[in-house]
């Protein structure tokens, strides 16, 4: 059995309580000021744990991995030019992904959709500098 360390709880809360899909070195420069002898290998593990547990999603993303407290399935959006990671209403993709599966030999159990290009603000000063 894993136990539920205080940094590991530390962590998920840090986690929950921002919309922003941190990294990991993230959530260590939050962290260290209330855990000075904690070191970046240290949340990489816990992250490890977490995710094991269902508690978070891991992102994968160009540079870093990301992570999102939201464990409902939902789809992300990530910009590669500010390297920012949305959340996106995309009205039931997800459970329509999953359905389209039902027929298959396998037994799918979520799925994680990233759409990717230029978010709102990238895209808009793209198009400032070209004019």
């Amino acid at each position: 059995a894993i136990r539920n360390t205080k940094q590991r709880k530390q962590l998920l809360e840090l986690l929950c309580s921002t919309k922003s899909h941190p990294n990991a070195f993230w959530l260590f420069e939050r962290m260290k000021g209330d855990n000075p002898s904690l070191s970046l290998s240290t949340v990489y593990r816990n992250l490890g744990i977490l995710e094991s547990q269902g508690l978070l999603l891991r992102l994968p993303c160009p540079n870093f991995d990301r992570y999102d407290g939201n464990t409902a399935m939902h789809t992300h959006f990530y910009c590669r030019e500010c390297e920012r990671l949305f959340d996106v209403d995309t009205q039931g993709l997800e459970k329509e992904t999953l359905g389209s599966l039902k027929n298959s030999p396998h037994s799918p159990e979520g799925c994680n959709i990233m759409f990717y290009g230029l978010c709102e603000h990238c895209k808009k000063n793209n198009q400032e500098v070209t004019q």
